[in-house]
């Protein structure tokens, strides 16, 4: 069977797995994207990959070595990060796979996806299939941008990351993953100022492994490697290749259903607990009222007017449904507080002191920006009595 429509998808662990679905499945033109580069620490799951490949964009070798082993298949790389691409390049996709390894990007292609939704036109909607595992678990889901819940809907289903008391970083680690906590939380910024870390950047990762590696020889701590120094600042859940291979499966099952239309597609969310027996769990996860990404109105949230403009932020940061954490501030009277540029943040830094009930009425809306998130939050802020 052939399928001329054309998918786009990513190229890591899931990403392998599904390229070889979708060619073996008679997808024939496929994209593939991805921004990293391949590591020996790749190897013993994603497949595609061999060691005289170490060093090279994951996704030129994957199309490749894909494309020699199955016939007729086209598959065009790109290496670089998905918020490379604009809307006029998403649009030529029948549909997208996301196998993504971070909460900022699934949001981003989500809010992407649902902000080209234009009602006039149908080839607009790309439905949005994602994929993730984390250890023995896993997900996929089917995302139709503006008519069923989106990412941003159940972002408060995420797990927290468990956190570290600062004075632990500062004065006696125990952990090997205190002292790496400790060198990009602390130490980067001590040392390199304004500089932006970049958990991408293999000088950076190798700065911060030495330095916690410094850190833990004067607290007798073993354990610190590069590649736990990597896992630490980027927050990689160890992956195991099974797990991929079926929730790669169930991604490209839903592709296959959702182009050939030979059966309905997944309504919407399926669970797999692998460390329960081979165990899998499927429910609608309904649309968020006040969704800031597929809702249209603005989101209400109580707070008292005593608070300090600071305390507000603080307690947004914590909000695992919001993300923030370098949040911007204004309301169509005034701007509250700016991160950046330096010249706005000084302006509105006296504000972080002030009382809510001195800067806004209650149920004033005050919108919210932040490098992590791809779109506005809009926030009803009403006063509690």
């Amino acid at each position: 069977m052939t399928v001329a429509d054309h998918p786009k998808c990513g190229a890591g662990g899931l990403g392998c797995e599904v390229l070889k679905n979708l060619a073996l499945s008679g997808f024939t033109d496929i994209h593939v994207i991805d921004m990293d580069t391949i590591d020996v620490s790749n190897l013993n799951r994603q497949f595609l990959f061999r060691a005289a490949d170490v060093g090279k964009p994951k996704a030129t070798v994957a199309a490749e070595f894909v494309m020699r082993r199955v016939k007729g298949v086209t598959i065009t790389p790109y290496y670089g990060a998905i918020q490379d691409k604009g809307p006029d390049y998403y649009m030529q996709f029948q549909l997208v796979i996301c196998g993504l390894d971070s909460v900022e990007a699934r949001r981003w292609i989500n809010a992407t996806l649902v902000d080209m939704v234009d009602p006039e036109n149908q080839e607009s909607l790309k439905p949005l299939i994602d994929g993730g595992t984390e250890g023995f678990k896993g997900q996929s889901r089917v995302i139709l941008p503006t008519l069923s819940s989106c990412y941003e809907c159940s972002l408060d289903m995420l797990t927290p990351r468990a956190a570290v008391p600062m004075c632990t970083l500062a004065s006696i680690p125990r952990q090997p993953a205190h002292c790496i906590e400790w060198a990009s939380i602390l130490e980067w910024p001590r040392i390199m100022g304004d500089k932006k870390l970049d958990n991408d950047d293999p000088e950076h990762i190798t700065w911060l492994y030495e330095k916690a590696l410094e850190r833990a020889k004067e607290f007798n701590i073993t354990g610190v490697t590069y590649s736990m120094t990597q896992g630490v600042v980027k927050n990689i859940i160890p992956a195991i290749a099974s797990t991929n291979a079926i929730i790669a499966a169930s991604c490209c099952n839903e592709a296959l259903k959702i182009i050939t239309s030979c059966s309905p597609f997944m309504n919407n969310y399926m669970m797999y607990m692998g460390d329960e027996g081979v165990y899998t769990h499927t429910f609608e996860h309904e649309k968020k009222e006040g969704c800031p990404v597929c809702g249209t109105l603005a989101t209400d949230y109580e707070a008292s007017g005593e608070w300090t403009l600071d305390e507000f932020i603080e307690r947004l940061k914590e909000k695992p449904d919001i993300q923030i954490k370098k949040p911007t501030l204004s309301t169509e009277r005034r701007k509250l507080y700016y991160a950046g540029p330096p010249q706005l943040m000084e302006m509105t830094r006296p504000n972080l002191d002030k009382k809510l009930k001195d800067l806004m009425d209650s149920g004033e809306e005050v919108a919210i920006t932040d490098p992590g998130l791809p779109f506005s939050l809009r926030l009803n802020v009403i006063f509690s009595k």
